[in-house]
Formats: structure tokens, sequence, C-alpha cells
């Protein structure tokens, strides 16, 4: 699977992605931090690729518009880089399946 990170989370998280055996990629190693989020939304569509993503405007996207990509969304307050990835590492492969099942939003919370 192919994920595009968003600036609110680590890079840490996009080298876990990849590390994980998917293809994925921070919006800082492309030159869009500082992208509004219809750049990100279209690059992520360009790429066939899955958004990480803490910003809730992306989910009001997703729900106006029938052709969208599929969002993972973090809903994990302040927390360490550490516990980000030990969350992740839980959870994956729950993401992975419920992708896998055309799931257009995928939601990740605190244990």
């Amino acid at each position: 699977m192919r994920f595009l990170v968003d600036a609110q989370l680590p890079p840490l998280l996009a080298r876990y992605l990849s590390q994980s055996g998917h293809d994925a990629e921070h919006v800082a190693e492309i030159g869009l931090t500082e992208a509004r989020d219809r750049d990100i939304w279209n690059r992520v569509l360009e790429t066939d690729a899955i958004l990480v993503t803490k910003d809730q405007d992306f989910i009001t996207m997703r729900a106006l518009h029938a052709r969208g990509p599929a969002i993972v969304w973090v809903r994990i307050g302040n927390t360490t880089r550490a516990e980000l990835i030990a969350r992740f590492s839980v959870v994956l492969p729950e993401i992975v399946t419920a992708l896998q099942s055309v799931e257009s939003v995928i939601e990740v919370s605190g244990a």
C-alpha cells in the first residue's frame, strides 16, 4: 500500500510504514509541508495513495467527494513519537484489512 503522511504527524511514521513493507512518504519529503489541503488531496489522488492525517478538514472533504482517497484519521492527542509508533504497530494489520475491504476512512484512536 502507498501512504502519504501529513505534516501534523512525524516523518518517523512514514519511515515506520516503509519498514513495515509499505510505500510511504511524508509531505516534508516531497515539498508539501506548507501546502494547502487541496494540493495534498490532489497529490494523494494522483499517486493513488492513502492519506494519514490528524486534520479533520480531510474527513469533511472525503464526505463531500464520491471519488476521494482513503484516509487514515489519527485521533490520538499529543503523544510521543515512540507511543505513536507503538500504537500503529498494534493497529496496522487492522488498518490494512479495512483498506483492502474498501473502507474510505479508518480512525485510529488511543489504546
